[in-house]
């Protein structure tokens, strides 16, 4: 950290551009949206410890993303002018409060309706996150340690959730959606102002090219949806081809800790060798590896596809958030990126519970590889258009 302070600061402030910066950043940027980087074990615990159904706990974890969809769309219009650190603020501790409150809800309307208003909440919270990742110098590394942190703490939320639903109840889900609230409020003190980005007199701004950054907003939300129409039903999914449920949630356990290799190598890889060709071969692999999910029954398949795909999942949305974030330096396209995440992931859940028939996810999991063949082309064009750019034009 840089300990130098401003005589308005009472804590030592982290370089902006920074490693501990980026780590702080990545808290910051997820904790409103953490409950998605446990999603399985979410849906799992509110058909286990609440009894609801597929469809219902699907319901839930739809409403609760379309919640921060919507909560990010607001921030679209609020990123430009505000401080970001007192809005972060109150929004963490409506959080916390939300999601003590879920803890007395024990039917599937009301919790949609609770968890839908934390989305909201846990929505603008992001979006204000991603408008303070945009101002960092590569937002691609910031984001990928964003992803870092997501299936570092993800992983373990996976691996023992699950397990401790039977003993204490679906509280210890949402406990720890609070908790981790509380640990990202502490440490907003010690970032930097990160101020909004001033006009130059006479500088006339870049126009935003509109045509590649919607078809980068609509590669972010399609691969966003496809990944998680498959994640988070994957230890059902596990179930429904015979493996045993401490086997599944040990496997995505390691595979969130494992898929984390793939932000760390958007972490040192930054633009070096532009968007274009890691994209291009991520994606394939991605298309590849969720494929691989109808041998599921194999263990060694199953344990392999949701190594590489996590993998790949980490990598690539990586590139798209910060590829969304690269056309325009107000944080603005960034939260647009934010938000067309946010759908893809809202969507997901609600798509596989349509899917899944009497426990067969052949369809799911055709309908997901299609997705994600369509967010590879999508994506391919804008990521071209900005190498071709450089790799610090804004469009």
């Amino acid at each position: 950290m840089n300990m130098a302070t401003s005589r308005a600061r009472v804590f030592p402030t982290a370089a902006p551009d920074g490693l501990i910066a980026a780590v702080l950043l990545s808290f910051l940027a997820t904790a409103g949206l953490f409950y998605v980087n446990i999603m399985a074990a979410l849906v799992s615990g509110l058909i286990d410890g609440l009894h609801f159904t597929e469809r219902q706990a699907g319901l839930v974890a739809s409403a609760n993303v379309y919640g921060a969809a919507f909560g990010a769309l607001i921030s679209i219009f609020f990123v430009r002018r505000i401080s970001w650190r007192p809005v972060a603020v109150v929004l963490l501790c409506a959080l916390i409060a939300v999601d003590l409150v879920s803890l007395l809800v024990r039917f599937p309307t009301p919790l949609m309706a609770v968890r839908f208003g934390h989305g909201v909440i846990g929505g603008m919270l992001v979006g204000t996150g991603f408008s303070v990742i945009a101002r960092t110098r590569v937002p691609d590394r910031t984001f990928g340690m964003l992803l870092v942190v997501q299936f570092g703490l993800g992983g373990l939320g996976v691996m023992f959730l699950p397990r401790l639903v039977p003993l204490y109840g679906t509280k210890i889900l949402f406990l720890s959606l609070a908790l981790f609230s509380l640990l990202t409020l502490s440490m907003i003190p010690f970032l930097a102002d990160y101020a909004r980005p001033v006009p130059v007199p006479g500088h006339v701004a870049a126009r935003t090219r509109w045509v590649p950054l919607s078809l980068a907003l609509a590669a972010t939300s399609l691969f966003q949806a496809g990944n998680m129409a498959l994640a988070a039903y994957m230890i059902e999914l596990g179930r429904a081809y015979g493996l045993q449920t401490d086997f599944i949630t040990t496997t995505l356990g390691i595979a969130s800790w494992i898929g984390a290799l793939g932000s760390l190598l958007v972490v040192f890889l930054g633009l070096r060798f532009g968007r274009f060709r890691p994209l291009l071969i991520a994606l394939a692999l991605t298309v590849i590896g969720n494929a691989l999910f109808h041998l599921s029954s194999s263990a060694l398949i199953y344990a392999a596809a949701n190594v590489g795909t996590a993998i790949t999942w980490a990598f690539v949305i990586s590139y798209l958030l910060g590829m969304c974030a690269a056309f325009d330096a107000t944080g603005q396209s960034a939260t647009m990126g934010g938000f067309f995440s946010k759908m893809g992931l809202a969507t997901g859940p609600l798509l596989g519970g349509m899917l899944i028939s009497n426990s067969h996810y052949g369809t799911l999991i055709n309908v997901s590889v299609m997705a994600l063949a369509a967010s590879a082309l999508a994506a391919l064009i804008p990521a071209a258009l900005l190498d071709r750019a450089g790799p610090k034009a804004v469009m």
